[in-house]
């Protein structure tokens, strides 16, 4: 046995050296390596040469012609792509498109959305007005807790799909709503707040075991499908596509955007309209409300939001009467939450009514209110166009 295991032992270490010294042979007669090119740079036929200085000539070129945004051609019309940006990776500007596709497929899903009337049909106990104290309430313990807005749309959006099918009496709507923000803070936050802190932020109203309680069912009526797609997820988009054709700080549009957002989170009737098209409201409405005489639609927002002026006008309507506070008036937490830090620009840039100059970059409101109004209601605009009927403004 001794004998016959040395034998193989012998043969194995004699392998291993032929091994060795035929890789040491070719490595002899193998000419000097080339420069190596990134794989993603070398063309699918094998047989052609590569030259590495055309390669980064045809780098250098491409990356000019794409920093000043990719043309795609729709309907026999080129028109600027506002995902096509490859300076930053993270915009997936490949795929954009489809992701956005499949949002909008999530966003129709009868499954994901709320009843338009459920107050009307499902609630007894519980009214539009209580409705919009609570989301109030819910934008100050954000603000407190220092969770993003994401963070809040996601909870608007699970308290409403659950009041859509769940009675609830009004002791209990505090408790959804700390219950709801708790699995949206789960869903969002890097280090959401702990149940302890929900139960503190209500003065201790309701205890742990009620919250995680009202957590396992919320989860339960939503059938633990808890992505959904927000108002400020598909605005981000939007914003983009209004800033491509439109001369104005982004800062000033993106500030005001998302104040409207967030104002028509308070308002029931927001409820029934799918995110994206009060996505779309508010960009149409911000627009107006920075360039008054300018129309505030054009082809390019029509292309990537998907909607005409005219599908817009209730819904801008509703937002409107919100930002005059003729809606929702005595609920003060959002425009509280825009008076401070960052957003304190919006209301000291855009919303100066005492300064005489503000009206060039803006429309004061209590100066313009009849003027807007007024363009509002008659459906005209200078120029002897229609202003509901028009999809484009050349754009």
């Amino acid at each position: 046995m001794n004998s016959v295991s040395e034998k193989e032992n012998c043969v194995r270490i004699t392998r291993a050296a032929k091994k060795r010294a035929a890789a040491l042979a070719s490595a002899e007669d193998r000419p000097l390596n080339k420069k190596r090119v990134a794989l993603g740079e070398l063309p699918n036929l094998s047989n052609t040469t590569v030259s590495v200085n055309e390669v980064h000539k045809q780098k250098a070129r491409t990356k000019s012609n794409t920093s000043k945004g990719t043309l795609t051609r729709k309907d026999g019309v080129f028109k600027e792509d506002v995902d096509g940006k490859p300076e930053d990776p993270q915009m997936c500007a490949s795929y954009a498109s489809d992701i956005y596709d499949y949002l909008h497929k999530m966003e129709v899903d009868p499954k994901r959305r709320p009843l338009p009337d459920y107050i009307e049909k499902v609630q007894k106990d519980v009214s539009p007005n209580m409705r919009g104290i609570l989301v109030d309430w819910l934008v100050e313990v954000a603000e407190e807790y220092r969770i993003v807005s994401d963070t809040l749309y996601l909870t608007v959006s699970y308290i409403d799909r659950f009041l859509s099918f769940n009675v609830l009496n009004r002791q209990r709507l505090q408790l959804l709503g700390v219950s709801a923000m708790l699995i949206a803070s789960k869903y969002e936050e890097i280090n959401p707040p702990n149940v302890e802190d929900f139960c503190y932020i209500t003065d201790n109203t309701y205890t742990k075991e009620e919250v995680v309680k009202m957590e396992a069912d919320i989860l339960k009526s939503l059938k633990f499908e808890v992505g959904n797609p927000t108002i400020k997820t598909l605005l981000r988009r939007f914003t983009r596509a209004a800033q491509e054709d439109y001369k104005t700080s982004d800062l000033q549009l993106e500030f005001l955007g998302f104040y409207l957002a967030e104002l028509s989170l308070l308002d029931y009737n927001c409820v029934k309209y799918l995110p994206s098209l009060v996505a779309a409201s508010v960009i149409f409405l911000t627009r107006f409300l920075m360039r008054p005489k300018t129309h505030p639609w054009s082809s390019t927002l029509q292309q990537y939001t998907g909607y005409k002026a005219t599908d817009l006008k209730d819904c801008v309507l509703i937002i409107h009467d919100l930002y005059l506070s003729r809606r929702g008036g005595g609920l003060q937490a959002v425009r509280e939450k825009y008076k401070q830090q960052k957003g304190h620009f919006v209301y000291s840039e855009l919303f100066s009514w005492n300064s005489s100059s503000a009206w060039q970059t803006c429309l004061p409101l209590q100066r313009y209110q009849l003027y807007i109004l007024t363009r509002f209601k008659c459906k005209r605009w200078p120029g002897d166009f229609v202003f509901w009927d028009m999809a484009s403004d050349g754009n």
